[in-house]
């Protein structure tokens, strides 16, 4: 199986939000600056995050994106599956005959239960668990941009 970028992105954009912002109103050019990540694309992937609700956005000075749930109940399953699809490992057509069974199903058998046990995998990691890792690393929670002033 392979993330696309645009998944991984997914990823780190609702992460970002959680964890920089405790999942409220975030700019997405703020989330975009810290994860480097290109801000069109970025508000193309939240596009496909907000139709799986999993975040919203509210417009606004103060307004941003935000998660729809709480970071506990976000898994890494549910942002693959909403900017990538069904979580499957590569196979081909051809190892799935329609007709009687064959010695093609035995890897095709194979092919589904390991998708099974990755997709248990993503399930069982939930946005908050990414926090508490980024909380362990010691990664500042602040926006990563330090601030001068004068007078």
């Amino acid at each position: 199986m392979k993330l696309s970028t645009k998944t991984r992105y997914g990823v780190r954009a609702v992460f970002d939000i959680a964890y920089h912002n405790a999942g409220r109103p975030t700019q997405a050019r703020d989330i975009a600056r810290r994860q480097e990540v290109p801000l069109r694309y970025l508000e193309q992937i939240f596009q496909e995050l907000r139709r799986a609700n999993l975040v919203d956005a509210k417009r606004g000075p103060k307004g941003g994106y935000f998660l729809s749930r709480t970071p506990e109940s976000i898994t890494l399953g549910d942002v693959i599956r909403a900017v990538q699809g069904p979580i499957e490992l590569l196979s081909t057509d051809d190892e799935t005959p329609a007709g009687p069974r064959t010695s093609k199903q035995v890897p095709a058998d194979i092919w589904r239960e390991l998708a099974q046990k990755v997709a248990g995998v993503f399930d069982s990691v939930t946005i908050r668990d990414l926090c508490s890792r980024g909380e362990a690393l010691g990664i500042n929670r602040g926006d990563g941009t330090s601030h001068m002033y004068f007078i």
